[in-house]
């Protein structure tokens, strides 16, 4: 008995045998010949199966969906390693486990000469004092931190503990990796269903394998449930050993969506209907706002951030885009969902078909530009109000010159600051109704222009 045997009780390998357990746990590989995906990092002469056979490890963060192998990876490591390796759960343990398994861990290497593998199961959900609690046991190397999450570790992870930990990405886990899988729990006659010698559809196993959007665990219940299923149906007739994907389907009611609302797949979905819009794909838009609804994602989030488009990527070149956006806001508003869905799709496509121009947002940026350098600049004397006796005195409002007085109300008058006076902010584009107002803007231009050439040809006269 170890030091740890206290601690490490969730993490033993248990009777897979044992049909008791799900298959998911029945059919966990053991070793790095039987696991399937992750080729990238776990592939021959690839650098993390490197350090795995060789016990050559070193502190390492897992990040990837749920299903993709993080805690078999883990669990092959234990099996692998001649170091001590504990498991440990960031959901149900705190600080004060932590110093104890860290004073553990202290006389473990004194004893025995032996590092300890610590594995964080959601490592993202330590809060900073309790990823503090490592870093010296790390750089002394006292331990070898191994860390699971299903979040982005650059958000997640404190710089210091992330800094001194190497990040390996698990990605989805591929149809074609989830069909194997499905074919060697039916073939598997110890720990699977090959004993029972069932006849599946190819069309059934594409069906689990898309449904189960690349995480395995999803996958195995699928077909367990199918299984079982098959014998409820089958308790008078022994004989039918068919899985059809008329089955499948009747198991399956609707796919939940792989979506985490306060997650990186959060900023993903919502960045890729942004850019669809932009990129003027209507396809793309409606993927997009549908995909993410039927997550579960606040629809006003979603109209909200067509608004702000409407006015950074849209803005002037076609006006429209940002009353079209409003009104499927307070339409979504009025109907509720799902019928309200409707109006925020629309509000999508439009701004996905309407002409594209930045200059509001360019606008914005140039006039901060200037206030941040000139800071507070005075406002004109003659553009001041001048509501009292005294400020009438000493000049305020003095020489303005009130357009409606003067020819197509346009007079030459400045509304600037003096030392900005010259500056350009707004540059309409030639797209949609902005290339209207650029040839307005022009001829207002010019007008001024004429106007100043009138005014400099009497100041000489006089």
């Amino acid at each position: 008995m170890t030091l740890f045997d206290s601690f490490d009780k969730n993490f033993n390998k248990p009777d897979f045998n044992n049909t008791f357990y799900p298959l998911a746990e029945r059919l966990r590989p053991t070793n790095l010949e039987d696991f399937v995906g992750q080729d990238h990092i776990l592939g021959e002469g690839k650098v993390l199966r490197n350090m795995i056979e060789s016990d050559n490890l070193s502190s390492m963060i897992f990040w990837g969906p749920p299903g993709s192998g993080k805690t078999t990876i883990a669990r092959i490591i234990k099996l692998k390693t001649r170091n001590k390796f504990l498991s440990y759960s960031a959901v149900t343990s705190g600080i004060k486990q932590i110093k104890e398994i860290m004073d553990l861990a202290s006389k473990e290497i004194e004893l025995t000469g032996l590092k300890t593998i610590l594995f964080i199961d959601e490592i993202h959900r330590f809060n900073k004092a309790q990823q503090d609690a490592f870093l010296p046991f790390i750089e002394t190397g006292k331990i070898i931190l191994i860390g699971s999450s299903t979040e982005n570790p650059s958000f997640e992870i404190n710089s210091a503990l992330l800094s001194r930990c190497k990040v390996y990405i698990f990605y989805k886990l591929t149809t074609e990796n989830i069909i194997t899988l499905l074919r060697r729990a039916l073939s598997d006659k110890e720990k699977g269903f090959g004993k029972l010698e069932l006849e599946v559809e190819d069309e059934a196993l594409a069906l689990i394998a898309q449904y189960s959007d690349g995480d395995a665990r999803i996958a195995y219940n699928i077909l367990e449930l199918a299984v079982q299923t098959l014998e409820t149906k089958n308790l008078d007739n022994r004989n039918n050993k068919k899985i059809s994907i008329l089955d499948i389907e009747n198991i399956i009611q609707k796919k939940v969506l792989l979506y985490d609302k306060n997650g990186e797949e959060h900023y993903n979905l919502i960045s890729a209907l942004h850019k669809s819009m932009r990129g003027s794909d209507p396809d793309a838009s409606a993927y997009w706002t549908i995909r993410m609804l039927e997550s579960g994602e606040d629809p006003l989030y979603i109209i909200r951030r067509i608004v702000r488009f409407a006015s950074e990527d849209i803005g002037l070149a076609d006006p429209n885009a940002l009353s079209v956006s409003i009104a499927a806001k307070q339409a979504f508003e009025f109907i509720g969902p799902p019928e309200g869905y409707l109006a925020i799709i629309e509000a999508a496509i439009y701004c996905a078909l309407a002409p594209k121009s930045n200059s509001l947002y360019l606008t914005y940026n140039n006039v901060m530009e200037d206030i941040n350098k000139h800071l507070s600049l005075p406002v004109p004397m003659h553009i001041r109000n001048a509501p009292t006796k005294l400020m009438k005195e000493i000049g305020y409002g003095k020489n303005y010159k009130y357009p409606h007085n003067f020819e197509d109300a346009l007079v030459n008058q400045s509304y600037l600051p003096d030392e900005i006076s010259r500056k350009r902010y707004y540059l309409p584009t030639e797209r949609g109704f902005e290339k209207v107002l650029k040839e307005r803007l022009a001829k207002i231009n010019e007008y001024k222009k004429r106007l100043q050439e009138i005014e400099r040809k009497n100041k000489e006269i006089k």
